[in-house]
């Protein structure tokens, strides 16, 4: 008979053993079940709202609409390792835009985190952190980092839920833009599935990180991102673009594992838009979906224009 939580608590056992016990009974089959049912065809509602107001004097600024179509499509699929591919589609022209990445990695022993401006160091994850735990690890449609979060599935009242643990992240694309106050967010991230699709959710700081490593926390904010599955939509061409590109976003993978797969990381030498490397990338990809073909080293010297490792971390 296994342990109680109880009992595990009279016996007077230290919290590193309770977790390990604990992440014994993880049900790992369950788990992927729960990321692989956020593949498939969805219509995309987003939501973010500024809600708790924290200097004095500022303003709250304008909730953000949008939308899209977007298919999200099993690259990888192992027992501890998950890659799901999310491509958009706009229903009146079919123009297809190569979207945000997303990797699930089971008990990961290291994780990228956003550290300073166009910067990102690969850090260790604890041990207790670690068990039992997914690390997901979120891209840029370019496939250059954005933020990783670790945490464990649960399934209370039968309701599949994961959320992460606080890290920071860049600006999104809907603000660095249009803001200049704030250089980083700090997030905690929630997905959860729903009898039609799943939910990601995000609990947002908005936070401007000063150089002698102060920070100032200017509002909290709440993103509501709604998948919901359509039978509506002609998705054909994103299946076609993936199935000409794939290789080719293989590779291009294959070099930001380089820089991400051990410390100390990475900084890219774009502006913060990142059109510097997208667009040739783009272009590359485009090339391959009309067969022609793309050299190793044409992809090579993107990479060795734009992106260089990061300085190592020194402690503190």
């Amino acid at each position: 008979m296994k342990p109680t939580v109880a009992t595990l608590l009279l016996s007077g056992m230290s919290c590193l053993q309770m977790g390990a016990a604990l992440a014994q009974n993880v049900d790992t089959t369950r788990d992927r079940q729960s990321i692989l049912a956020m593949q498939g065809e969805y219509q995309v509602d987003f939501a973010f709202d500024e809600t708790v107001l924290l200097q004095p004097g500022y303003e709250r600024q304008a909730a953000m609409r949008s939308g899209g179509d977007e298919t999200v499509i099993v690259v990888e699929d192992a027992p501890g390792r998950i890659v799901l591919q999310h491509i958009l589609v706009d229903a009146k022209s079919g123009h297809v835009t190569k979207h945000w990445r997303q990797d699930w990695v089971y008990e990961a022993p290291t994780r990228f985190e956003f550290s300073a401006d166009q910067t990102w160091h690969v850090r260790s994850i604890p041990a207790d952190k670690q068990r039992g735990a997914w690390t997901q690890c979120v891209y840029e449609v370019s496939d250059a980092p954005r933020y990783c979060g670790t945490g464990r599935w649960e399934y209370g009242n039968g309701i599949a839920t994961w959320t992460s643990d606080l890290s920071w992240r860049p600006l999104p694309r809907r603000e660095y833009t249009k803001r200049s106050d704030y250089n980083a967010l700090s997030v905690i991230n929630r997905h959860t599935i729903t009898p039609n699709g799943w939910t990601h959710e995000q609990f947002n700081t908005k936070v401007l990180r000063k150089p002698d490593g102060s920070q100032v926390e200017l509002a909290r904010e709440f993103g509501f991102n709604d998948y919901q599955k359509t039978q509506d939509i002609d998705f054909a061409p994103a299946y076609a673009y993936w199935k000409a590109t794939a290789g080719y976003w293989a590779k291009v993978r294959a070099h930001w594992d380089e820089y991400l797969s051990q410390a100390p990381g990475l900084r890219l030498k774009t502006k913060v838009d990142g059109m510097a490397m997208i667009m040739p990338l783009f272009s590359q990809a485009g090339d391959v979906q009309k067969g022609k073909v793309v050299p190793d080293a044409d992809i090579a010297k993107v990479f060795a224009e734009w992106v260089e490792r990061a300085s190592a971390e020194t402690a503190p």
